[in-house]
């Protein structure tokens, strides 16, 4: 049987090769082309878009509700803690101040987390938001990043919960239109982008790597892995762990009061308008060993809990017979979980590296992260 390396070929020598085309690989693209204009810089995907969570996310702008944030405190101690919010907000400072609110479909419309009673500190609820404002002032520069409106819970049709902490900071945008806004500023920078191209293998020379395709042979000097959640399948040791998000969308509601973006239970489940739609997403930690997979597809179990969420908390007041006749849209994005919540930046081999796993945090986190990449690649 004829080898992959033995087919006829045709090579394309590039200083740097980014496999995923989603946001990590499109910003490392950036950073690279920006530093150093003159490197060549191509981007290959297996796709005909970006599968794996950057067009399939909820498009939330956001860096980290309360009980998240006081959790990550807890378990990685405040510094580290501090140190991924201050990445999330300046990223989601430097994709608005580049790419244009406009553009990106960006609205600020701020950010909230429902809470109830059975959430173990909410008894000091209020002076864990205190100390959390004093800790998050010197990244966001307001006295109260956080602050408690419980009234809005009637106002914004909520139901079951007991409290409402809002952030003026937080928003949402149209992810589909950010990638494509990413994309097209790193063709204008010369980017080569390349879809519908999947790796089925590599192998490192003494001084280049070679890439094969289905239908091309790729020569480079330095090899990007932005593959995020899917990594595991192409370098198997990776020390990150998938993890499915699946999303629902309703119909038009008339007379929707929900406006903003909303987390509950450190993040797990959030949801936003959408106009007058809903969307909401999450559920994960109803089946965490089931959703740490790699298959864009939506489940019953995890549907159904968020058909029952939806019912509940947001749409009690609503007097819809079957909430299930309003679904209209549903997906399954695929992102990527470390224990500790840092995205990781690692050379797997000589000029070979990986930097993946943003923790649900992509939006936020990725034009940051390629600022690292490039640093580690150019020096």
């Amino acid at each position: 049987m004829m080898s992959i390396w033995e087919k006829e070929t045709f090579y394309k020598p590039v200083d740097i090769l980014i496999v995923g085309s989603g946001l990590v690989g499109l910003w490392t693209a950036y950073e690279l082309k920006k530093r150093q204009p003159a490197l060549s810089v191509r981007i290959i995907d297996k796709g005909d878009i970006p599968t794996g969570a950057s067009t399939r996310n909820a498009g939330f702008a956001c860096f980290g509700s309360v009980t998240e944030l006081l959790s990550d405190k807890e378990q990685t101690g405040e510094a580290l803690m501090l140190e991924v919010v201050e990445n999330r907000y300046k990223g989601i400072q430097k994709t608005r101040t580049l790419l244009g609110d406009e553009q990106i479909g960006f609205e600020a419309c701020g950010g909230y987390e429902a809470i109830n009673k059975y959430y173990n500190n909410y008894a000091d609820l209020g002076e864990h938001i205190i100390d959390l404002n004093k800790s998050l002032q010197q990244i966001t520069a307001l006295q109260e990043t956080f602050t408690i409106n419980n009234q809005a819970l009637q106002t914004l049709g909520l139901s079951g919960f007991n409290a409402l902490a809002y952030s003026p900071l937080e928003g949402a945008l149209h992810s589909g239109k950010l990638v494509q806004r990413l994309t097209a500023l790193v063709q204008q920078m010369g980017v080569s982008i390349s879809m519908n191209k999947p790796l089925l293998q590599w192998q490192q020379q003494a001084t280049t790597i070679t890439v094969a395709t289905p239908n091309e042979t790729i020569q480079c000097s330095q090899l990007i892995f932005a593959t995020n959640g899917f990594t595991q399948t192409l370098l198997p040791n990776t020390n990150v762990v998938p993890g499915r998000g699946q999303v629902l969308v309703t119909k038009p509601i008339p007379g929707l009061k929900l406006y903003g973006t909303f987390h509950y239970d450190e993040g797990f489940y959030y949801w936003r308008h959408l106009g007058n739609r809903v969307l909401l997403g999450g559920g994960r930690n109803q089946a965490f060993e089931a959703e740490e997979t790699c298959i864009l597809e939506t489940t019953n179990t995890i549907q159904e809990h968020l058909l029952s969420f939806l019912n509940n908390h947001i749409l009690q007041g609503y007097n819809i017979a079957n909430t299930s006749d309003l679904i209209e849209h549903h997906w399954a994005g695929i992102m990527a979980f470390t224990k500790n919540k840092l995205p990781e930046v690692k050379a797997v081999a000589n000029n070979v590296i990986t930097v993946i796993a943003c923790n649900g945090m992509g939006v936020a986190l990725s034009s940051i992260i390629a600022e690292q990449v490039a640093d580690k690649v150019l020096g």
